[in-house]
């Protein structure tokens, strides 16, 4: 009988067949070849290829296993990693998704002997969180990447500083409060039954206090005065107007700031001396200070065109027109001549475009006129070199 064509049913079938996964029985490990049957597995562990792995690997045994361990812990927390996080998950939820690779390592190559046994083992290592229920070994993967770990404390820190922030405020307030109530004698209220001397008499409230009792007093005393009441009235309002002429005569004392001025000014306080470590913004001008790229590029002069993860800029050369991209901390900013613009990037005024008025080179710092925003026409002294660059 012929060799089988490679279209044919029997050899597209065997094709299929290889592709996916096999029993683990009839695998190699050192060969890392799948057999289909007991029968192929047979015939390739008499082959001389596979001979002369095994008097390779018995050479030295402990590094093939080692190799072999180390290749399925490497994949087995890089699954774990990338599909689960720092999820708590079931270890045999892990590993049967482990397995369903073809290419996978088995674990009878590597020198731990069950599941349960490498479970524990990543538990001491402290690569993994662990602990064993009655449904079996749950995992959980300690991520100690820097960059997350960096990102981690970022967040308690602003945390704790938003914290702090409404900690302050609110005991501003309740100082502001206390104060407010100093000096004032607090009416305790007194209560009385209702009571009233004529039965068919209604019984009436007013609200109003002050303006329901004057309401009040003036209409019974203009029913039981008559015309004599429009004297009174007059008489009483020349007092009032002789007291008020007499309290517009004494100098005016200085108003004192209510607890919302105070923490209005607060606020902006704390806007003006905010400042991060990020200071990138596109189209400002900034001039090269690494040698790494050669003296080409030294202390020349460039335009950012694109701000990628807040440190790393497109920078566009002036002279050459080349672009590179560079981190913030080989980039520094350029103070330009006096009347020209300039762009705030750090600070209570970050974002604000202004016009450079004066530079005081002895405390490396700039004078500046806000000229967008809220606060356009203010006058800013102080600002550091660091904080302001030359608008492109």
């Amino acid at each position: 009988m012929g060799k089988s064509d490679f279209l044919s049913p029997k050899a597209i079938a065997n094709r299929i067949k290889s592709k996916g996964l096999q029993k683990l029985r009839w695998y190699c490990q050192m060969c890392q070849k799948q057999c289909r049957d007991e029968n192929g597995f047979k015939c390739h562990c008499m082959s001389e290829s596979h001979q002369r792995q095994l008097l390779l690997a018995s050479e030295n045994p402990q590094q093939f296993m080692d190799y072999f361990s180390e290749e399925f812990r490497n994949d087995f927390l890089e699954l774990l990693r990338r599909r689960f996080g720092t999820k708590r998950v079931h270890n045999n939820i892990v590993y049967n998704e482990y397995i369903s690779h073809r290419e996978h390592i088995h674990m009878n190559a590597t020198q731990w002997e069950t599941l349960t046994d490498f479970t524990k083992w990543l538990g001491r290592e402290g690569l993994c969180k662990v602990d064993e229920t009655p449904k079996g070994w749950y995992i959980q993967y300690i991520d100690r990447d820097p960059e997350t770990i960096r990102r981690q404390l970022e967040l308690e820190k602003k945390k704790k500083q938003d914290l702090d922030d409404e900690e302050k405020t609110a005991k501003f307030i309740e100082e502001q409060v206390r104060r407010g109530l100093e000096g004032k004698e607090q009416e305790t209220p007194v209560f009385t039954e209702l009571s009233r001397e004529n039965d068919e008499e209604k019984v009436t409230f007013n609200l109003n206090k002050g303006a329901g009792s004057s309401a009040g007093a003036t209409s019974s005393k203009s029913s039981s005065l008559g015309p004599n009441a429009l004297k009174t009235l007059g008489s009483a309002a020349s007092v009032r107007r002789k007291e008020s002429s007499q309290s517009s005569a004494q100098p005016a004392k200085k108003k004192k700031k209510s607890a919302l001025d105070e923490i209005m000014e607060l606020e902006e306080e704390k806007k003006r001396t905010a400042r991060t470590d990020a200071w990138l913004q596109p189209g400002i001008v900034v001039k090269i200070i690494t040698k790494k790229l050669g003296e080409k590029y030294h202390k020349k002069k460039g335009v950012i065109k694109e701000v990628i993860d807040r440190y790393t800029a497109v920078v566009k050369m002036i002279d050459s027109g080349d672009r590179l991209k560079l981190d913030q901390t080989h980039l520094e900013t350029v103070i330009p001549a006096p009347g020209k613009r300039i762009l705030v990037l750090n600070g209570g005024y970050r974002g604000n475009e202004g016009t450079l008025e004066s530079i005081n080179e002895k405390t490396f710092s700039a004078t500046i006129v806000i000229e967008t925003g809220p606060l356009k026409g203010r006058r800013v002294e102080g600002i550091q070199y660091e904080d302001i660059s030359k608008l492109a």
